[in-house]
């Protein structure tokens, strides 16, 4: 099974990322999930951890002050030489947010709320 050194969770909504948080921990794939209420956050956290280290992240894109798209471009400028596999989570089923998301190399998946066990496992198969 694939593992990770860590798991961010990157979602305005606290509730979610109690649940997913909960959810992911079920799956053993890391033992670190750490949860951010907004995109700026998480970057900073990004500063601080190897390069090196395999990340999942999981990224709303409805947040306010920085949405996804904002985040996948600072990402971008930012740490393009990571390997972190981001996926999309969001309860758009807009085909455009999909369509957008699939422009984004870096994204390795669009999946829509609410997270399940099933869905993670469809995912990780992907990798």
């Amino acid at each position: 099974m694939i593992q990770f050194d860590a798991i961010f969770l990157v979602d305005d909504d606290p509730i979610n990322n109690l649940i997913n948080k909960r959810l992911l921990g079920k799956t053993g794939i890391s033992q670190t999930i750490l949860e951010f209420l907004g995109g700026e956050e998480a970057l900073e956290k990004l500063e601080e951890i190897s390069p090196s280290a395999r990340l999942l992240i999981f990224l709303d894109i409805n947040m306010p002050v920085l949405n996804g798209w904002e985040f996948l471009n600072k990402y971008l400028a930012s740490f393009s030489h990571r390997k972190d596999k981001i996926v999309i989570l969001s309860s758009s089923i807009d085909f455009q947010d999909r369509q957008r998301a699939s422009e984004f190399q870096i994204v390795a998946g669009f999946l829509e709320k609410p997270l399940t066990l099933d869905k993670i496992n469809n995912q990780l198969e992907n990798f």
